[in-house]
């Protein structure tokens, strides 16, 4: 009995033990990473090299800006991002999403809970790896290279 209580107590510590590479949650969660374009901007380089980049570097945000009228915002390291979140405070965060552009918040809201639960599960598959991305500059500065540049709306 107590064996199973140090095992139930390591699982609760250490959610990523619980999520095997088999499982098919996990497998979802990889797949809907993969297909909604999240590497796009969360894998540093990952469209440049045409999407071959190491599993292992995935999610881990990137230090390239995203500058326009909004400021210049990052892409998160969600591979630390996600460490801090319980699955029920991911998906309860991810159904009342909003961020700054270019991040595509509003498809990520579509997503069904089953689809948010599958991603967490995946990413804290994945585990920590990384360090965070560069804060969010407002636009009144301006952000070190490397940015890419939006333009001004139409009026």
């Amino acid at each position: 009995m107590r064996i199973l209580v140090l095992a139930a107590t390591a699982l609760l510590a250490f959610p990523a033990l619980a999520q095997k590479p088999d499982d098919p949650m996990v497998k979802r969660g990889r797949y809907l990473v993969q297909i909604g374009g999240c590497n796009d901007c969360h894998t540093p380089g990952y469209p440049a090299k045409g999407g071959k980049v190491a599993e292992s570097e995935w999610l881990t945000g990137d230090a390239l800006g995203w500058r326009g009228p909004w400021g210049t915002t990052y892409a998160t390291n969600l591979r630390l991002y996600f460490q801090g979140l319980t699955e029920e405070q991911w998906v309860k965060t991810a159904k009342n999403l909003t961020a700054r552009p270019p991040m595509p918040w509003f498809n990520v809201r579509a997503m069904t809970s089953g689809d948010l639960r599958a991603m967490y599960r995946y990413i804290r598959h994945l585990g920590p790896a990384g360090k965070p991305a560069p804060a969010y500059a407002p636009p009144d500065q301006t952000p070190p290279q490397p940015f890419v540049q939006f333009p001004a709306p139409p009026k």
